[in-house]
């Protein structure tokens, strides 16, 4: 098993895709188009306050009928997003992702972000491995169930 931390894959990140909370959702779906991300941080003062991602503008925009020009980031992102420390291992975020059901977590030290990971960013060995080792915990678990 690969352990890199969090830290070493953000690292690689060219820019923070990060807007401030007043942001428009057609603006921040533009923004996510252009630099081809499926979510963005939503950051104010330097510090993380929220996450939008392409499910809530599916499920929170576009499903309630609400207008993408006059909605803001802050009436539609999840706030205070569970966030993982950079110094935590990669696969730590990647559990965390399956067992929350996410595609994307924040990588923040003392509320300030750093980068995003997602399950993308998993190498395929690493993700075999990850997959390896769900499955080695559903079988102990139906064993012991």
């Amino acid at each position: 098993m690969s352990y890199r931390t969090l830290r070493q894959v953000v690292e690689h990140q060219k820019t923070l895709t990060a807007a401030p909370p007043k942001t428009a959702v057609r603006e921040a779906a533009r923004l996510m188009k252009t630099t081809r991300v499926g979510a963005l941080l939503v950051v104010e003062h330097g510090h993380l306050v929220g996450i939008f991602t392409e499910r809530d503008a599916l499920n929170r925009v576009l499903a309630e009928g609400l207008d993408p020009d006059t909605t803001l980031l802050n009436e539609v992102m999840t706030l205070n997003p569970i966030t993982v420390h950079p110094d935590q291992y990669f696969v730590s975020a990647l559990h965390l992702m399956y067992e929350n059901g996410f595609r994307h977590v924040p990588v923040a030290e003392n509320g300030r972000p750093l980068g995003m990971v997602s399950a993308r960013d998993a190498l395929e060995l690493e993700a075999a491995e990850f997959e390896a080792t769900l499955r080695q915990r559903e079988h102990l678990r139906a064993i012991m169930a």
